[in-house]
């Protein structure tokens, strides 16, 4: 059973992880909230479970209700494995796993989020209490925790939030290499502008505040670029910003915010740089698919974004919230083609080598083998006792 909060989660993040276990003759089972792509999950012959269970919910009497539905489906399907990916879905499924004791419960933390990066007294309060429920939701030996980045790894062994031999680094979530295929940087003409794209939520926590400022500078130096922001607002996460800001910032001129787009790879076909001043990261999606493209990359050096891009090397990174330096790296790195040129090619050959699909769904398998072993181990153990 996969446990994630948004069905459109699945298919963008963890589509070829299921085909694997279903090839292998497993059923899936997808446990999420059903919106748009219900029936698309369906028809790869996976099994939905719809929940009530929103990633911010307000109403405590609807987060007991939606926890209360989530014991009953796991008591009902008794699922061998559980895979939940998110705070929330480790948090509310580990503690329904205790309640049931099904199988194996893998967690996966994709990134600290805005929880682990605001710097507010409530959140910060909160974030106390997450770390405890954490520990707690950990503790049993069937319960394992997948990490993305090093730094996540420590923080989570410093903490004592899990034991060590039960914590895993698997960075990312894979990039299918042949969908996004390596492409050289697109010709320009005399006179053109290089396109530069962030492929991300609207959020303020992904930097695309320091991605207008950093826009504003390079228009004011006369630099010739065009930066495109792809994606859409996410109203269940308290960062996220309107569609009225991002439409002030468009008619500005000194960026284009095109909404969602579904073909990505044709982005990529035109674009010459790809962009993410994130806070905070575990392993990108969207960078990993323009690395493999061959894009060179502009990002900030935090967990996550410094495991794929080596600076001055396979891209440029600079600190968070630094706009100025942001300016300067993506200025440099526009004016030189010979560079974008190397920098793509070293790229998605990183990406081909340690973030390619079947990479990193064989880490993924051989960690859940090594827990259902485990586990059963300790069955035999116990019928023994």
């Amino acid at each position: 059973m996969f446990f994630v909060t948004e069905d459109w989660y699945l298919l963008s993040h963890r589509l070829q992880l299921a085909r694997a276990c279903r090839e292998r003759g497993w059923e899936v089972v997808v446990a999420t909230r059903v919106r748009d792509h219900g029936s698309a999950i369906e028809r790869e012959g996976f099994r939905v479970v719809p929940l009530r269970l929103r990633r911010r919910e307000r109403a405590p009497w609807n987060e007991i209700r939606s926890f209360c539905e989530l014991v009953w489906i796991f008591a009902r399907e008794r699922p061998d494995l559980i895979h939940q990916v998110g705070l929330k879905p480790v948090i509310y499924g580990s503690l329904a796993a205790i309640i049931v004791r099904p199988g194996v419960v893998i967690n996966a933390l994709a990134g600290m989020g805005y929880i682990f990066t605001s710097g507010r007294p409530m959140i910060r309060l909160m974030r106390t209490v997450v770390q405890l429920s954490l520990k707690v939701c950990l503790r049993p030996t069937r319960h394992w925790l997948i990490v993305q980045n090093d730094e996540d790894a420590r923080a989570m062994k410093n903490g004592r939030v899990v034991a060590a031999d039960r914590l895993s680094i698997i960075k990312g979530a894979g990039v299918d290499i042949e969908r996004f295929p390596f492409m050289p940087d697109p010709e320009i003409s005399p006179g053109d502008p290089v396109i530069l794209a962030m492929v991300s939520r609207m959020l303020m926590d992904k930097g695309v505040r320091e991605l207008v400022l950093a826009a504003r500078i390079l228009k004011h130096r006369g630099t010739r670029v065009r930066v495109w922001l792809v994606g859409a607002p996410d109203p269940d996460n308290p960062t996220s910003i309107t569609e009225e800001t991002l439409r002030q910032w468009h008619n500005e001129g000194c960026i284009e915010w095109l909404g969602p787009l579904d073909d990505i790879p044709e982005l990529w076909s035109k674009a010459h740089i790809a962009l993410l001043p994130s806070y905070r990261e575990g392993m990108p999606k969207s960078l990993l698919e323009a690395a493999s493209c061959g894009r060179p990359i502009v990002t900030t050096d935090i967990p996550g974004c410094t495991d794929l891009v080596d600076d001055g090397v396979t891209g440029f990174t600079v600190p968070p919230h630094d706009w100025t330096n942001l300016a300067d790296a993506i200025e440099r790195l526009a004016t030189s083609p010979e560079m974008r040129a190397k920098m793509g090619t070293r790229i998605r050959a990183k990406v081909v080598a340690k973030f390619a699909d079947n990479v990193i769904i064989e880490q993924t398998l051989g960690l859940y083998q090594q827990a259902l072993s485990r586990s059963n181990a300790f069955h035999a153990e116990e019928f023994e006792a």
